[in-house]
């Protein structure tokens, strides 16, 4: 998923992530994952789950993922969206996706695109593939 907005724009290498966000309160993982991919996709996450553990990003986040295998179609992604001021200083608010597109990669592009943290999930997933 690429970042929406204006600040990831023109931005592409090193930017995509996975559907994450914050637990609520009481919330278990797994189930914050699904609506978080729900929220960012507006498709529901249903089908068997493969743990694939945490990572911890470069600017402290900690990170929880799940494989699930099925069809997706990028192009029906339809995310939520948040409210920021644009342009700067303009006292104009604006709505922007939080996720403004999809799609899918090969292991290779998928270790370019995505946040540098989140490519030790590939590296679990083609572990886990293999056996």
């Amino acid at each position: 998923m690429h970042p929406g907005g204006p600040f990831w724009a023109k931005k592409d290498i090193g930017v995509w992530t996975i559907p994450k966000g914050e637990y609520d309160d009481g919330e278990e993982p797994l189930a914050a994952a699904r609506r978080e991919f729900e929220e960012e996709t507006g498709s529901a996450a249903e089908g068997q789950f493969l743990a694939l553990g945490e990572v911890k990003q470069s600017g402290g986040k900690v990170v929880t993922a799940w494989a699930l295998e099925r069809d997706l179609d990028p192009g029906a992604i339809r995310s939520n969206t948040f409210s920021m001021e644009w342009p700067p200083r303009s006292g104009k608010m604006r709505e922007f996706p939080e996720i403004d597109r999809a799609a899918w990669f090969s292991l290779t592009e998928a270790r370019e695109k995505l946040i540098a943290a989140q490519t030790a999930f590939l590296d679990r997933l083609e572990r886990l593939a293999r056996t």
